[in-house]
């Protein structure tokens, strides 16, 4: 096992030297946990195809699973893609730096390993100092999942990065905890009109505001498991989001999940299971189980994004067999969160009526 080195850094103005010492890992192939403005990125040289299989492998990521490919300048994206048009150029102008990433058909400089054998490539530019800062010092596209074991709640924190992957990677880069604290949203640009793959960061409203018409793929808003052939995103596929305890979703008005979910805790408990129930602020209170967590109000959806993975993980450190969670609204952020919420599930929801 190797030492994973953990180095501390501003998260507005990172310690160059502490930079240095982590581009140094990515330019030698090796592996560097790193903070974005969503989740904790497991970076590695995108276009060096053996530190990118070494990626795959410390996470036990399937390689059908294509990671998403972070630059530090436009001039990157340009070398990555094949075409940029100017729809793209208009959602690049209005979020970029931020949580939204393009996916392009691309170039002849990207390795097939990095793309998945796909014809195509997801590309954003972070929101954050530190990583902006790696990925310009390392002087080469990276190419970074969320720094987790494959199907694992992602992290928000470094603790959360060292629990999956101490021993497996060089360094972790710690600027505290993460500030959306879901995914980015993946945006298909290879079709018209584009098409959301994953929700996240950037909510469809914004984005149909710029573009004017965007669809949401099947599998975004699924409520079933689907068959997906090719994986064009990450979160299309395999298992994702979910903690080590069972997770049911109960979705509808707010008073009717809280009778549900109580419904359901007394079932799960009178079985001899222990209970977690992920709640929001104005059910909380009610909720006869073990554990009681909250995400947050139910109107303030960017802080019920920035808890979910925290709270999901913090369940399996209080062993609980399964995890009852309300559903939320779905505008704004709250659809990206019903999103990993259902994922975590793997479609086990129930409606809750009356």
């Amino acid at each position: 096992m190797k030492k994973t080195i953990v180095l501390k850094v501003n998260p507005k103005e990172p310690e160059i030297d502490k930079i240095r010492i982590s581009a140094n890992f990515i330019k030698k192939g090796g592996l560097v946990a790193f903070p974005t403005e969503t989740v904790y990125g497991l970076g590695a040289d995108a276009l060096n195809p053996k530190a990118v299989k070494s990626l795959f492998e410390a996470k036990n990521r399937p390689f059908d699973n294509p990671p998403i490919v972070h630059v530090g300048d436009m001039k990157d994206a340009y070398r990555l893609a094949r075409v940029v048009t100017p729809k793209a150029k208009s959602l690049i102008k209005n979020f970029w730096p931020g949580p939204l990433t393009l996916i392009f058909e691309r170039s002849e400089v990207v390795p097939n390993v990095t793309v998945a054998g796909l014809d195509t490539i997801a590309v954003r530019i972070p929101r954050h100092s530190v990583a902006l800062a790696l990925i310009r010092e390392s002087g080469c596209p990276i190419a970074a999942p969320s720094a987790n074991l494959a199907g694992r709640p992602s992290p928000t924190t470094v603790k959360h990065v060292l629990y999956d992957l101490y021993g497996r990677i060089d360094a972790v880069l710690d600027a505290g905890q993460t500030r959306i604290g879901v995914e980015s949203t993946v945006l298909d640009m290879t079709v018209d009109p584009p098409q959301i793959l994953r929700p996240g960061g950037t909510p469809y409203e914004a984005l149909k505001n710029v573009l004017g018409r965007v669809e949401l793929h099947p599998v975004a808003v699924a409520q079933k498991e689907m068959d997906v052939d090719k994986t064009r995103s990450p979160g299309m596929k395999h298992r994702h989001y979910a903690p080590d305890a069972d997770v049911i979703v109960v979705e509808g008005e707010s008073s009717a999940v809280a009778r549900k979910v109580n419904e359901l805790a007394k079932f799960y408990m009178e079985k001899g299971g222990k209970v977690g129930v992920l709640a929001t602020d104005e059910n909380a209170e009610y909720y006869k189980a073990d554990v009681v967590k909250s995400l947050g109000s139910r109107r303030d959806l960017a802080v019920i994004a920035s808890n979910l993975f925290r709270l999901l993980r913090e369940f399996d450190l209080e062993d609980v067999d399964v995890i009852i969670a309300e559903g939320t609204p779905t505008d704004g952020l709250g659809l990206a969160v019903m999103n990993r919420l259902r994922k975590a599930s793997r479609y086990k929801i129930i409606k809750a009526s009356g």
